[in-house]
């Protein structure tokens, strides 16, 4: 056994090693921080702790690009893997996540957009502009809203210090819709910090490439994954557990049977799995080869949307994304019972989810199964929840359309510090 495989068995000591690595790195952060001024024009980006160029840190990116607007401004992608997301314009500079350089950046840029919390110690100076845009709609409930004492690395009083020291660093937060904007300001404790007012409710930027898309771009990226033209694509997305944490992460006890899927459903369609961000295991794909394709590692989740037929997920945000496409979502709450009363409880109950709910494998099959028949029949698959997923789309996502990025922009750059 390695010495980094023992000290992943001693929760003790890589407690207190991650204490002294973040403790090093914050005095890292205010020595590099003195030495720079903010460039008003200089604009940071970070998705998911540097996992990912996707989110509506990309989306907004993007539409700055374009935009004559913003032709002399320049920018900065804080990534954890510098190779692993393309090619940049020369106008953007690419830094490793928690480096040195990342924080002098930090320190230079006048705009941060952001879509996760940051680590505690990066905090705006006078002239800089924070925007949280946050990763998606919650159902599970999230920060200082959270009463359940489920989770495996953190206490409630611990999340809700977390969570409103977050907020005092915030300079803007994005929403897409009043629904929204309602459970940030409590999960964020805005309103105890004199912060309720904010919020950009303008839609999320992150799903205007839903409105966009065309058959050349789906067809490209079905090329991708080796996707025949003839199969249907489910999208499998569950959640993290916050009970479910060892060694570098958190894992995920698999709940759904693949193989008793394919004997039970068929097997005119794949199945793409996309673990959420958190969760460290990497599953064996190798016995499930052309049925089940791995899609966890895959930069910009709407590229996954924008090919799949239906979508199965749980308690993850991602639905209220999907729910764009107008296409069949089905729900496998098979810990509904533990997840509500020991990890994180939800902001609204089961019965207004816009499609099918099942607590057990032969439940969902029975319900793929029906939604299947009828595509296979020329129907779009909600079957009985069409009325539904409207209304569900009114409430959760009345804002979103093509062009929430420049929506958006045009509010952060409108705003001035004075107004901050």
């Amino acid at each position: 056994m390695s010495i980094k495989e023992k000290i992943k068995e001693i929760p003790f000591l890589k407690s207190v090693l991650k204490k002294l690595y973040l403790k090093n790195k914050a005095e890292t952060f205010e020595k590099v921080s003195k030495k720079e001024k903010p460039d008003p024009k200089l604009v940071l980006f970070e998705s998911f702790q540097g996992r990912g160029y996707s989110c509506s840190p990309k989306a907004i990116y993007e539409y700055m690009q374009k935009s004559p607007e913003f032709k002399d401004y320049r920018y900065v992608w804080v990534f954890r893997d510098l190779k692993a997301h393309g090619e940049f314009p020369e106008n953007t500079t690419l830094v490793k996540f928690d480096s040195a350089e990342s924080f002098k950046y930090y320190a230079k840029a006048g705009t941060w957009i952001v879509n996760s919390r940051l680590r505690d110690f990066i905090t705006p100076a006078e002239g800089q502009r924070y925007v949280q845009c946050w990763h998606g709609t919650p159902f599970k409930k999230i920060g200082c809203d959270i009463e359940a004492a489920g989770n495996a690395t953190s206490t409630t009083e611990e999340i809700y210090s977390e969570y409103t020291n977050e907020a005092k660093k915030i300079s803007l937060m994005l929403s897409p819709s009043p629904f929204c904007t309602e459970k940030l300001v409590s999960a964020f404790n805005l309103k105890s910090i004199g912060k309720e007012n904010i919020i950009i409710e303008k839609g999320y930027p992150r799903n205007d490439a839903l409105f966009t898309f065309d058959d050349e771009k789906v067809r490209g990226i079905k090329a991708h994954f080796g996707i025949p033209e003839n199969k249907k694509v489910i999208l499998y997305c569950p959640t993290f557990r916050d009970n479910q944490y060892g060694g570098e992460g958190y894992k995920l006890k698999l709940a759904l049977d693949f193989e008793s899927l394919r004997q039970n459903c068929g097997d005119d369609f794949v199945i793409l799995f996309r673990a959420h961000y958190f969760i460290a295991d990497r599953f064996d794909f190798e016995k499930f080869s052309g049925y089940v394709l791995n899609a966890s590692d895959y930069d910009d989740i709407n590229d996954l949307y924008i090919i799949s037929d239906i979508l199965v997920t749980d308690y993850s945000s991602v639905f209220f994304d999907y729910a764009n496409l107008n296409r069949p979502i089905l729900f496998y709450l098979y810990d509904v019972s533990e997840y509500m009363t020991k990890m994180r409880d939800f902001y609204f109950g089961t019965a207004m989810l816009p499609g099918f709910t099942a607590q057990t494998q032969p439940k969902l099959e029975a319900c793929l199964n029906s939604v299947l028949e009828d595509m296979r029949n020329g129907g779009d698959g909600l079957l009985q929840y069409k009325a539904a997923m409207e209304a569900f789309r009114k409430k959760f996502s009345p804002l979103d359309s093509a062009d929430c990025a420049e929506r958006v922009a045009g509010e952060i750059f409108r705003c001035g510090d004075d107004e901050i």
